[in-house]
């Protein structure tokens, strides 16, 4: 170390002699055969200052090895601090006692909020995510008319519910915050999120509430995780993360997103399973992104995407079941991004985007099946984009286009084929597009509805 300062030491000093030298325009040095006694002098001064600048170069060297060590040591006794008070927030965690497991979830929080290290603090995090994928038993498994039951029900439900307002609470502090988490991990991977109407009891209608939180960078993970009762997530904030609902099952249940932000954001409900549940990303902003719900199965259930803005983002629903299920994109706003329900399946549901606007969009529905569905574009706008309906099949239920408008969009149904269904095309706006028109003189297939001028 002192041999390296010295070195660049030395190298400094050589370069703002040269540069001097250079700048001054000299081109040797006046030999002197004698010098007089302010020479000399001088040159004792110089002498004494490199010697001091040495010594100074030596004394800052060792008081930052000094810094270093301390600094370290520092570290170390922190960490140790930390790990026992760790191990004891751990065990009350782990206790019988409803009360001590609360004091562990605080005493968890505040080690995060004092960890020395970002990975101290994800490790403290971990745990408490961890604490929630424990078997959790469901309020329905419970013997009937048990009481004792019923009451360690609710103390275990009230600690879970406490980990997750912690863990809110800490991502809703701005990011310049000391306790604030964001860019940290979430793992809530076959988590069960019992959201409220326990009927009977005294926390009916008790929300499991993510309002607000900001998540910034980080991955929030919800692979089949069980969503029962209502779950709130509106004006939370994704940004630059990803958030995975892979598998997810909504039973019953509210999962709101209203007015939620996710800008270069992944999120992942392929496979979801939504059973009698809403979800709700109405008003909703979606920026440089992607939202998939490949295979995804809707099923008696309501999904509302009403007002929601896609800018530069993909929705991929791809594969996805509808089947008595209501889906709305309502008024959507879709820019330049991609909206796919390749080989999606049609049947006994409504999936409405009346009036919503398609501008520079793909809209993919070929190989889709629409079979007892009513599936409505009713005023909406499509311009600069593409609607692809190639190798669709319509065997029943209803399509409408009526007062759509087309401007500068291909649209193409080569190869779709009309069986049944009622597929409405009354008073669009725009050119014919190919393959939908019949050749001349062929009649048009059964519950087909062109306008007059195609």
């Amino acid at each position: 170390m002192l041999v390296l300062a010295f070195t660049s030491a030395v190298l400094v000093a050589a370069a703002v002699f040269y540069t001097g030298w250079d700048l001054l325009g000299a081109r040797g040095l006046k030999p002197e055969h004698r010098i007089d006694s302010k020479t000399l002098f001088d040159l004792v001064k110089l002498s004494f200052g490199v010697v001091a600048g040495a010594g100074a170069l030596v004394a800052l060297v060792v008081a930052y090895r000094r810094q270093r060590v301390d600094e370290d040591g520092a570290l170390r006794e922190a960490t140790r601090l930390h790990t026992e008070r760790f191990t004891t927030a751990v065990s009350q965690l782990g206790d019988d006692s409803a009360a001590v497991r609360l004091g562990g979830v605080h005493a968890l929080a505040g080690l995060a909020d004092d960890a020395p290290t970002r990975d101290l603090r994800q490790t403290c995090i971990d745990v408490l995510c961890a604490y929630l994928r424990l078997p959790y038993r469901a309020q329905d498994d419970l013997p009937v008319g048990d009481t004792e039951a019923q009451h360690a029900y609710l103390a275990l439900r009230e600690v879970r519910h406490t980990v997750i307002r912690v863990i809110r609470d800490h991502f809703r502090l701005a990011l310049d915050h000391p306790h604030c988490w964001q860019g940290h991990h979430l793992d809530f991977t076959n988590v069960v999120f019992d959201g409220g109407d326990l009927a009977g009891a005294v926390f009916r209608d008790t929300v499991v509430d993510f309002s607000g939180a900001v998540f910034d960078g980080g991955k929030m993970r919800f692979n089949e995780a069980v969503f029962s009762g209502t779950v709130d997530f509106s004006r939370v904030a994704f940004t630059a993360g990803a958030v995975d609902f892979e598998g997810a099952l909504f039973l019953g249940g509210d999962v709101i997103f209203t007015r939620a932000k996710f800008c270069g954001s992944m999120v992942d409900f392929r496979n979801a399973v939504f059973h009698g549940s809403t979800i709700d990303f109405s008003r909703a902003a979606f920026e440089e992104g992607g939202v998939y719900f490949n295979g995804a199965q809707f099923s008696r259930g309501k999904a509302n995407l009403v007002r929601a803005q896609f800018k530069g983002s993909d929705v991929d629903l791809s594969g996805a079941t509808f089947s008595g299920s209501r889906v709305d994109f309502g008024l959507c706003w879709f820019v330049s991004g991609t909206v796919a329900f390749v080989g999606n399946q049609f049947s006994g549901g409504h999936v409405t985007f009346e009036r919503a606007r398609f501008q520079g969009s793909t809209v993919d529905y070929s190989s889709a099946v629409f079979s007892g569905s009513t599936v409505s574009f009713e005023s909406g706008r499509f311009s600069d984009g593409t609607v692809d309906f190639a190798g669709a099949r319509f065997d029943s239920g209803s399509v409408d286009f009526s007062m759509a408008r087309f401007s500068g969009t291909a649209i193409d149904f080569d190869s779709a084929q009309f069986s049944g269904a009622a597929v409405s095309f009354d008073t669009v706006s725009g050119e014919a597009p190919p393959g939908l028109v019949p050749a001349s003189e062929s009649p048009l297939p059964a519950g087909l509805t062109l306008p007059p001028h195609w």
